[in-house]
């Protein structure tokens, strides 16, 4: 069992950035491609972003492409999501995920192995 947990979230100013963290209990943190979802109230979960498991391929949903950035560090076993020009349309549950295929850049939640908790991104206007 992979255990997933983020960090970041919180209160921000639309315009502003916020940086999420997602620290994973994982030897093999380096064969997992990691995905960025977020749910806000009344919608399904919607795909973000992911990186494969070198950090050399993300992907963004179009939402977010352009002001959104995923990164990793393998070293740490933490992936990152630093946001930026923030929406209050962004406003949701954050969840990070862990694909085993490591080579994939799954866009649906049914690729997925494991999941954290989420944390809460609020953008106020």
């Amino acid at each position: 069992q992979v255990q997933l947990v983020e960090s970041g979230g919180g209160l921000v100013q639309a315009g502003g950035s916020l940086r999420l963290s997602c620290a994973a209990s994982a030897r093999s943190f380096n064969m997992y491609s990691m995905g960025w979802f977020r749910q806000a109230p009344g919608k399904g979960r919607e795909f973000v972003g992911v990186i494969d498991r070198r950090g050399d391929s993300p992907y963004y949903g179009l939402s977010v492409k352009g002001r959104f950035t995923i990164s990793r560090d393998n070293a740490k076993n933490t992936v990152y999501l630093q946001m930026s020009s923030l929406k209050p349309e962004d406003t949701a549950v954050y969840y990070c995920a862990a694909d085993q295929d490591g080579l994939r850049l799954g866009d649906r939640p049914n690729y997925y192995d494991y999941w954290g908790q989420g944390t809460q991104v609020t953008v106020s206007s």
